[in-house]
């Protein structure tokens, strides 16, 4: 699907070729960015790769703490929804989801990856089977969902793997399918300490496939300035709230006027 000709992106022709550092960013952040792909999205790469990046990514979620930060972030969007239901875009491994439906009663969680793999992962543990949760193959930039389905839609450390047309449609998408969209993505910090980020991490990249993804994550991750720009891009009644501080996770939240 040409994502360039949608409505989503005619608002913003320039959208396409946009830096992730956002349309005015510097020459050095311009350098910091790439083209390549992650494990997790090349189609040539192996599964078993694949699904060690994703083991390192719930390890870590569940290490440091992010799976549950994230899950008070969205919780406390829908704080005064009674029975919400919860769209989870790019679940990947399903950590943020199986959180979500243990801290709330009665919230009701679609869990959706367009890896058809990750889907059939997460369908063969709990969350297969249970009662307030549906495991489904759905493409964030197209979602098969009615309008104003859900309360709430997440789409958590995934943008990143979008170019800029393709991450604008899934805003656009969320916002329709859902009263809110919350968005989680890595920081861009300014580009000289990206770099010394980046001299950390490079050394390692070649030997340990969770690393090499973390390179090309940080590379391809967008500024606050390039997700207002997305916004703007998905569409004219489109409002985006930006948090998060350099270090820390950004945090967005999309809705409709």
């Amino acid at each position: 699907m040409d994502y360039v000709n949608t409505p989503a992106v005619q608002s913003a022709p320039d959208i396409t070729s946009m830096p992730r550092g956002g349309p005015r960013a510097s020459c050095l952040d311009r350098l910091l960015e790439t083209d390549r792909q992650e494990y997790l999205d090349r189609e040539d790469a192996d599964e078993r790769v694949k699904r060690s990046v994703i083991r390192a990514l719930q390890w870590s979620g569940e290490t440091f703490g992010h799976q549950n930060r994230f899950a008070e972030i969205a919780l406390a969007e829908i704080a005064d929804v009674a029975d919400p239901t919860i769209l989870e875009l790019g679940a990947g491994h399903g950590g943020l989801s199986r959180t979500l439906l243990d801290w709330h009663p009665t919230a009701q969680l679609t869990i959706t990856d367009i890896a058809s793999a990750s889907v059939a992962a997460i369908a063969a543990t709990d969350l297969g089977t249970h009662p307030r949760a549906t495991v489904r193959q759905m493409d964030a930039t197209a979602l098969d969902a009615a309008d104003g389905e859900f309360d709430l839609a997440v789409f958590v450390l995934s943008l990143h793997h979008l170019p800029p047309a393709a991450a604008a449609r899934v805003i656009a998408e969320g916002t329709r399918a859902a009263d809110k969209l919350l968005i989680i993505d890595l920081p861009r910090p300014p580009a000289p300490l990206h770099l010394l980020r980046l001299a950390t991490m490079l050394p390692w990249a070649p030997l340990v496939p969770f690393v090499h993804d973390g390179v090309i994550s940080s590379l391809r991750a967008y500024s606050p300035s390039a997700l207002r720009a997305l916004a703007a891009a998905a569409g004219p009644d489109i409002d985006i709230d930006l948090r998060g501080g350099m270090f820390s996770p950004q945090v967005a939240v999309a809705t409709r006027r």
